[in-house]
């Protein structure tokens, strides 16, 4: 009798029966149901079915239902399948609703928001060039967090000797509106927990935004 060979790979879910609690352990890893690659669950986009039948985002992972999973990224979420394949994995028929892809770039840049807005309240986070290059020269920054459209050579000339330090790209309005101010081009936040996870939470929404994004992604590089 032929051995059939069970890989890792073979238990990487795609959807689940709801967000884990106490006692219940997460999967380290998920799988999206169009592409079929696998990430880590802050990488990804759960969905579940609505009272009308209707897709759900559930940017936060913690509504009940069978949840489903996707990558952060365009290609999969204007995938022209995604009703039939969000239907079969729900076990029923369910319907995408139209607008998608805005609001759930609308939701992320929220998150982006509440992320940084919370690392400016811990102390963790400040803006304004000079005293973010301050905190980049004594080496106290987890993530350089810049506005979209911000002048490449300035960006440069921040970061001057430490180009390893990872770079996010926020919308303008998102990251003035994180310090409460009219106009904010540059900000750091210090090495943690909460750079970890504005990382995170940055990846997804550049996937989610791809070609709306200027400046480079310079994250996990």
């Amino acid at each position: 009798m032929r051995e059939t060979r069970v890989t890792t790979e073979d238990h990487i879910p795609d959807v689940d029966d709801g967000p884990s609690g106490r006692g219940r352990r997460a999967p380290s890893q998920r799988r999206c149901l169009v592409s079929r690659m696998h990430d880590a669950p802050c990488h990804m986009i759960r969905f579940v079915v609505g009272p009308e039948g209707s897709i759900v985002a559930d940017l936060a992972a913690r509504l009940p239902g069978r949840g489903m999973w996707l990558k952060a990224d365009r290609t999969v979420l204007e995938d022209g399948q995604l009703a039939r394949i969000f239907s079969r994995a729900a076990r029923q028929k369910v319907n995408v609703p139209e607008g998608l892809l805005e609001s759930l770039k609308d939701g992320l840049a929220k998150r982006l928001l509440d992320g940084i807005s919370l690392g400016r309240r811990a102390g963790e986070a400040v803006c304004g060039f000079q005293k973010c290059r301050e905190r980049i020269v004594s080496g106290r920054v987890g993530v350089v967090i810049c506005a979209a459209g911000a002048s490449q050579d300035e960006v440069a000339r921040l970061l001057s000797g430490q180009r390893e330090l990872p770079v996010v790209w926020v919308p303008r309005a998102v990251l003035a509106a994180s310090f409460g101010r009219e106009h904010a081009v540059y900000a750091v936040m210090a090495p943690g927990a909460l750079a970890e996870r504005l990382k995170a939470e940055y990846k997804r929404f550049a996937g989610v935004a791809e070609g709306t994004l200027p400046g480079p992604d310079t994250v996990g590089q």
